[in-house]
C-alpha cells in the first residue's frame, strides 16, 4: 500500500531508495539552474513538489490538496472510506502547522502518521483460541463458520482442525454444508488426510440437526471443540441466513468466525459488515493474504466490524494458516519495494 502512495504522492519509483530522514539535504544545483527546473531543461517534479508545498510551513489550502490526493489512494488500495477517512484525519492532526522544509523530510512524516494510525487501527486484545477452549466451563468449545462461496471456507475448518490439534486439542468437525454438492466429500477427505472426525449425514439434511449431532459426539467421546462447516452465505439469501440462524439456536456457539476473502477487496469488507449485522460475529479469518499486495481489506474488515483478524491464510496447504499479528501486516503494508 505504502510504496503505491509514495510514488504517487513524492514521485519516486517503488524500488528507489526510501529518504533518510529530516537532515537529508537536496540535490546540488548546477550553477545558474533555477528552483524548479532539471537540468536538462524540463520540469523537475520532485523539486517543484518540495519548493511550492513542503517549502516551509504547511498551509492549510496545501495540506487539504495533498490529503484529499491521499484518501483516494487509499481507496485504491482497497481502504474503506471511514478507513480513510479516520487515517487522513490523523495525519491532518499531527502534520498541520509543522515546518517541513523538504519533500523527504514530509514522506518520512506522512509515512510515519499513517504507520501510528494503521497500529492504532489493528490493535486489539490479544485472542488466545487454545486457552479459551481449554478453560471453557461447557465442553465442547463450539465454533460456528460463515461466510459466502468461494471464499475457501471449508478448507479454512480444516486448516483449524489441524493447528487446533497440533496444540494438544481434540477437535471433530461438522459438515453442515449440506446444500453445496461435494462439500461433504471434500470434509472427509480433509478429515481422512488430518486423522479428525467428520460427522456428516446425507446431502440436504439439516445443518443444524448435523452441528447437534457432532456437539453430542464430541461429549460423548470427551473432545475439546466441535468446528461446524456451513453453507456460504450471501447476507441476501434469507432461507441460508435463517439456516444459520436456526444452527446458532440449537447449537449456542461460543465463537462465530466470518471467513472472507482478502482479494475481494471491498466486497470481503461490506460482508463482514452485513454477516455482523444478520448473525453477528465475534472474529474474522481472512485468507489469501499472501497474494494481497495492497492490504486495506483486512484493515477496513476489522475496522468496519469492530472485531478482531483472528488467523490469516497465506497458502492451500494445511499449515498456511496464521495467527494474526498487527505489526506483520504493519510491515506488509508499509513495504518500501512492493508497488500495490
Amino acid at each position: 500500500m505504502w510504496a503505491s502512495i509514495r510514488s504517487r504522492l513524492f514521485g519516486r519509483k517503488p524500488d528507489e531508495p526510501a529518504p533518510e530522514g529530516p537532515g537529508t539535504p537536496p540535490p546540488a544545483r548546477e550553477q545558474g539552474e533555477v528552483p524548479g527546473t532539471a537540468s536538462a531543461g524540463g520540469p523537475d517534479p520532485e523539486d517543484h513538489f518540495t519548493e511550492s508545498i513542503f517549502g516551509r510551513r504547511i498551509r492549510e489550502a496545501t495540506l487539504r490538496d495533498v490529503l484529499d490526493e491521499l484518501e483516494i489512494l487509499l481507496l485504491q488500495s482497497d481502504v474503506a472510506l471511514p478507513v480513510a477517512e479516520r487515517l487522513c484525519r490523523d495525519v491532518r492532526e499531527r502534520l498541520e502547522g509543522k515546518k517541513l522544509r523538504m519533500g523527504a523530510e514530509a514522506e518520512v512524516a506522512i509515512k510515519a502518521s499513517l504507520e501510528h494510525s494503521v497500529r492504532g487501527l489493528l490493535a486489539r486484545p490479544p485472542f488466545d483460541l487454545p486457552g479459551r477452549i481449554r478453560s471453557s466451563p461447557g465442553k465442547p468449545y463450539v465454533v460456528l463458520f460463515v461466510g459466502v462461496n468461494g471464499t475457501g471456507k471449508t478448507t479454512t475448518v480444516a486448516k483449524l482442525a489441524h493447528w487446533l490439534a497440533g496444540q494438544g486439542i481434540r477437535p471433530v468437525i461438522a459438515a453442515g454444508d449440506t446444500f453445496r454438492a461435494g462439500a461433504i466429500e471434500q470434509l472427509l477427505v480433509h478429515g481422512e488426510r488430518l486423522g479428525i472426525r467428520v460427522v456428516r449425514q446425507t446431502e440436504g439434511s439439516d445443518p443444524a440437526a448435523v452441528a447437534f449431532d457432532a456437539v453430542q459426539h464430541a461429549r460423548a467421546k470427551g473432545l475439546d471443540v466441535v468446528l461446524i462447516d456451513t453453507a456460504g452465505r450471501q447476507h441476501t439469501n434469507v432461507n441460508l441466513v435463517e439456516e444459520a440462524k436456526k444452527i446458532r439456536r440449537v447449537v449456542k456457539p461460543d465463537l462465530t468466525v466470518f471467513v472472507g476473502d482478502a482479494l475481494s477487496g471491498n466486497d470481503v469488507v461490506e460482508q463482514a459488515r452485513l454477516f455482523q449485522e444478520a448473525l453477528g460475529v465475534d472474529g474474522l479469518i481472512l485468507n489469501k493474504l499472501d497474494a494481497d499486495a495492497k492490504g486495506g481489506a483486512a484493515l477496513s474488515a476489522t475496522y468496519v466490524t469492530k472485531k478482531p483478524i483472528l488467523f490469516v491464510g497465506v497458502g492451500q496447504g494445511y499449515d498456511d494458516l496464521r495467527v494474526f499479528d498487527a505489526e506483520w501486516m504493519v510491515q506488509r503494508l508499509f513495504a518500501e519495494g512492493t508497488a500495490a
